[in-house]
C-alpha cells in the first residue's frame, strides 16, 4: 500500500509516517518510480506505536517495541526490552500519582483553612454534593 492509503488506515497523516520513518520506525520501501509502499506489518507497527503514545508513551520508548516485532515476535511486548520500558513507565506513573496525591492533600487543607476563617463559618453543604 502507499503512504497516503497506509495513513488513512492507520489514523495518521502522511507527515507522521514520514517523521517516523526519519527515526528510523518505521521502513518504506521504494517502487521503481520513487513511491513509499507498506505492508500489514507496518500497519501493525503503527498500531503499536499509536497505542503506547495514547497511554502517554514518548516516541522513544516505542522503539524496543517496534524492534520486537520487527523481530517476529507476535506482539510487540514480548521482548525483554519492551517490558524494561513497562517497568520503567509504570514507576514514573507511580511517582505522578504520589505527586497529584500530595498536591491534593495541600489543596484540601488550603480548602478547610479557607472555610474556618470565613466568616460565619464554612457554607453549608447540600446533602447531594456529599455524594459527588
Amino acid at each position: 500500500m502507499r503512504i497516503g492509503e497506509l495513513a488513512e488506515r492507520a489514523g495518521t497523516t502522511t507527515r507522521t509516517l514520514r517523521y517516523y520513518e526519519s527515526r528510523g520506525l518505521l521502513n518504506a520501501r521504494r517502487t521503481e518510480n520513487g513511491y513509499r509502499t507498506y505492508d500489514e506489518d507496518d500497519l501493525r507497527l503503527l498500531h503499536q506505536i499509536r497505542t503506547l503514545q495514547d497511554f502517554g508513551f514518548e516516541l522513544e520508548e516505542t522503539r524496543p517495541f517496534v524492534e520486537c516485532l520487527r523481530a517476529g515476535h507476535a506482539a510487540g511486548d514480548a521482548c525483554p526490552a519492551s517490558l524494561a520500558v513497562y517497568r520503567r513507565k509504570i514507576a514514573e506513573l507511580d511517582g505522578l500519582i504520589e505527586q497529584l496525591r500530595t498536591v491534593r492533600a495541600k489543596v484540601g487543607a488550603q480548602l478547610l483553612r479557607a472555610e474556618a476563617e470565613l466568616p460565619g463559618g464554612p457554607e453549608p453543604r447540600c446533602e447531594l454534593e456529599l455524594g459527588g
